[in-house]
């Protein structure tokens, strides 16, 4: 018996021995031929690649050849951003700054040579040489490729985010190689996607706009300063430092910054807070030691109202209910006949361990919306207590295999149709720009599982964009950070929503745990990692071969 097990443990040494070597043979010949590939690690953390060449031409918008879905509202919002920019349009086109970088997958140091034109700023008619102090407004976003060449270096970026895959402090070196693999392995498919929307995301050439319509604004008034406005995207370009250094370079002593994502999460403002507190520190102290921040206005009464009218637009728009909509199915009919218009609300999902784990306000700021907007559309309406009109929440975008936010919007969309629903009307609540999440994940994939489901009437209220309301809800708050409200840095604004920013020069995040009553603190954090570790190759394994990783072992039908 004593040889028996002699001999197991020899064999089990051996297999592991066996399968170390193999695993270091297959990483070596990934990463080896890969190495050349990795951003160096003196590149600006928020911009990771990219790279701007001189060239004077502007290509023209990417046509949209999205067919008319039954949306009009999104094609009204893209026909206004044409006309905006037409009326606007220099020698500096405004909508063209970002599209004049060509791409690599190395940053050089000659980037910062270039002129203003490429800068984080929307172009502005001249100015008079007044001698008011200027005031930064940074608009923070996450950006998005404009060009199909540009789908692979974005999601590069995207997923060599800490706070997009969140590894275990041990293994966050390799973030680089496996964003690179993802990246490469998604992109194809991704590029399908922007090709439906017209070949890539106005979702530059929208905030670009946002931040003109702005500055305009915020000037008219007269101010005792000068307001500069400047779009700091976080995965593409204008990036977060290309924002820093146009301000600087515009002479602004301060600054406030204004997140365009009314609802705090640590992928969106924190991961956005995270590269701009980096970047200050690193090459902008005066502005790092004169900023304000608003944290999150995800209950401001501007942008509820704002939300709520677009709304009541769209609810204009239904017909009245038809029985016929039902068919021969009497008891179908009668669902049909008693079922509410239905308003769902489709945010933006995050995986729960954001909100369970690391203390994310992100869900709670989103419930909180919902309920003050419909709150708001009923008393509009006129009819606090009618039950023929009906709200819901959902989540979309999940990625990998871990468990997200939940109710997913398709599985929303279906189960209203099995109650009957036969109208409906989506809103993109945590969206401020139209992009790909509302132009082809809405609009084409969830329309066509709506109408497969058996809803009839489907309509889809465009994001904020370029509504006046929406521009005079910024103005507000940029407004109130400076005049009316507590200075709050860009730890304070973490702290604020329970989430903890590291101020080292690195800008690295960090998150305090909750240990509770009576558990050592050393055994949560060697299962937390544990955990962490096997999702994370889950969720490698599964977005590098694009299936269940079940399937690759041949279990899944198990």
């Amino acid at each position: 018996a004593t040889d028996t097990v002699v001999s197991a443990r020899h064999l089990s040494c051996s297999l592991t021995m066996m399968m170390r070597t193999r695993a270091l043979l297959v990483l070596g010949a990934v990463v080896a031929p890969l190495a050349d590939c990795w951003r160096p690690p003196s590149a600006p953390p928020s911009r990771a690649l990219g790279r701007r060449t001189a060239t004077t031409t502007t290509p023209p918008p990417p046509e949209n050849k999205q067919e008319d879905r039954g949306n009009s509202a999104a094609m009204r919002a893209q026909a206004m951003l044409a006309e905006f920019e037409a009326a606007h349009r220099t020698s500096e086109d405004l909508a063209s700054s970002s599209r004049k970088k060509k791409k690599s997958w190395k940053v050089s140091d000659d980037d910062d040579d270039d002129d203003a034109t490429t800068s984080g700023r929307a172009a502005a008619p001249p100015r008079s040489t007044a001698t008011k102090p200027r005031v930064a407004v940074f608009l923070l976003n996450l950006g998005g490729p404009e060009t199909s060449e540009d789908v692979e270096p974005f999601l590069y970026n995207l997923f060599a985010d800490p706070d997009i895959i969140r590894l275990p402090r041990a293994i966050g070196g390799v973030q680089t190689a496996l964003a690179w693999l993802i990246a490469k392995r998604r992109a194809p498919r991704s590029r399908q996607a922007y090709d439906a929307i017209g070949g890539g995301s106005p979702i530059t050439r929208f905030t670009t706009a946002q931040a003109r319509l702005l500055e305009q604004a915020l000037n008219d008034d007269d101010p005792p300063v000068e307001f500069r406005c400047y779009v700091a995207m976080r995965y593409w370009h204008p990036f977060t430092d290309e924002a820093l250094d146009a301000a600087s370079a515009d002479g602004c002593a301060s600054a406030v910054v204004l997140p365009l994502y009314p609802h705090f999460s640590i992928s969106t403002t924190g991961s956005s807070l995270r590269a701009l507190l980096a970047e200050m520190q690193a090459g902008h102290p005066r502005l790092a030691a004169s900023h304000t921040v608003v944290p999150s206005w995800h209950a401001s009464p501007g942008y509820v109202d704002v939300v709520a009218g677009l709304i009541r637009k769209e609810l204009a728009e239904l017909p009245p209910a038809d029985p016929s909509w039902a068919g021969k199915d009497h008891e179908a009919a009668a669902a049909a006949a008693a079922a509410p218009v239905t308003v769902l609300f489709s945010a933006h999902g995050v995986p729960v361990s954001y909100i369970d784990d690391q203390g994310d306000p992100y869900k709670r700021h989103v419930e909180e919306t919902v309920r003050l907007v419909a709150d708001r559309v009923r008393a509009l309406s006129g009819t606090p207590d009618d039950d023929t009109l009906a709200f819901e929440l959902a989540f979309q975008s999940r990625v990998g295999p871990v468990e997200w936010l939940r109710p997913y919007t398709d599985d929303a969309l279906k189960a209203m149709a099995a109650r009957g629903v036969r109208q409906a009307v989506v809103v993109p609540i945590s969206f401020v720009s139209e992009h790909i999440e509302t132009l082809e994940e809405i609009d084409i994939e969830y329309r066509d599982v709506a109408l497969e489901a058996g809803i009839v009437h489907w309509r889809r209220v465009p994001a904020l964009n370029l509504e006046p309301a929406f521009i005079g809800e910024l103005k507000s708050q940029v407004r109130q950070a400076l005049y009316e409200k507590p200075v709050v840095s860009t730890s304070e604004a973490c702290v604020v929503n329970a989430f903890d920013l590291d101020q080292a020069p690195d800008g690295a995040l960090s998150t305090t745990d909750v240990i509770p009553e009576g558990v050592q603190s050393d055994v949560v954090g060697l299962n937390s990692k544990l955990a962490a570790l096997a999702v994370t190759a889950t969720l490698v394994v599964e977005l590098v071969a694009n299936t269940r990783a079940i399937h690759l072992f041949g279990l899944g039908a198990l």
